[in-house]
């Protein structure tokens, strides 16, 4: 049976100096499902401006259903200006205040998130109170939330970040943000491994999985350690790769397909989409397979 997963959070543009690309995690995680097979929905807000409707209409023609995206009347859809470094690592900067800050709970919401296999979400979205506010509320109603931790500087607070990983099934950081959480809740270790079951242990959580770039990732996943040392590429830019890794470990995950076949598997999706250009790459079930197996 067909899986069922619910994206929360922001829909924009991705501004780069010589052109703009869809983004935005959530919507990245979901367009990514729905070319994976699984049904997606992303419940956020677009302006009622040209660039929402490109958005709308982009959304709904890549598969993901878009009855959960909101219309505001008053702020523009999202934006946000992309610079790329020499190893095409990208930095942001978010503009605010945007349609995808006023993401309402409604109850409709609410049922499809009750009936949905997982809710996925991000930091990023509670930077207004607002969607933050919706976020906790619809949070209640999922049966397997993913935390996709997405530290952007000064989005985020200790509190917020501590509130929602307590509340959730499965958490994903990048090594860097992995370090940073871990010391503000006074973590006393230094490995990778140690500062992953220290957070396991205090947010009672039973699946994590931290990304390390190009050097693959691990997955806690049922008290045991699951590992891929990364796949060598040249790279484009590095946006949307962490999205897309997501989606693929779900898609398998969610199916009880074998741990260590997911994170290969997420791995491999995550670095084809970083030797490309922008966060959503048309990508194939093949060429998947023929990266995997040369």
């Amino acid at each position: 049976m067909t899986k069922n997963i619910i994206c929360f959070g922001e829909v924009l543009f991705d501004v780069f100096p010589t052109h703009k690309k869809i983004g935005g995690a959530p919507l990245n995680v979901a367009l990514r499902l729905a070319s994976l097979g699984i049904n997606a929905q992303i419940i956020s807000r677009v302006g009622n401006d040209e660039i929402g409707r490109e958005l709308f209409a982009f959304i709904k023609k890549n598969g993901v259903d878009t009855d959960t995206i909101q219309i505001d009347e008053n702020l523009s859809t999202g934006e946000v200006i992309v610079q790329l470094n020499e190893k095409g690592s990208a930095s942001y900067t978010i503009n605010y205040p945007v349609a995808w800050d006023k993401i309402i709970c409604i109850p409709e919401d609410e049922i499809r998130v009750k009936k949905a296999d997982a809710l996925v979400f991000g930091s990023l979205v509670c930077r207004d109170g607002v969607s933050q506010n919706s976020l906790l509320e619809i949070i209640n109603y999922t049966k397997y939330a993913v935390f996709d931790v997405n530290l952007r500087a000064p989005f985020y607070t200790k509190e917020i970040l501590v509130n929602l990983m307590m509340q959730s099934d499965f958490i994903k950081f990048n090594d860097d943000e992995l370090y940073e959480v871990s010391a503000f809740l006074n973590s006393p270790y230094h490995s990778l491994e140690q500062n992953i079951l220290f957070i396991a242990e205090k947010t009672n959580t039973k699946h994590i999985c931290v990304t390390k770039g190009s050097h693959g990732a691990v997955l806690y996943y049922n008290e045991k350690m699951y590992y891929n040392s990364g796949y060598k590429i040249d790279v484009i830019d590095t946006v949307g790769s962490g999205d897309s890794f997501l989606a693929g470990l779900l898609s398998k995950l969610l199916y009880d397909e074998n741990p260590q076949e997911a994170i290969d598997f997420a791995c491999a999706l995550g670095a084809i989409v970083a030797k490309n250009e922008g966060a959503n790459p048309t990508i194939s079930s093949k060429e998947i397979d023929d990266f995997m197996n040369p």
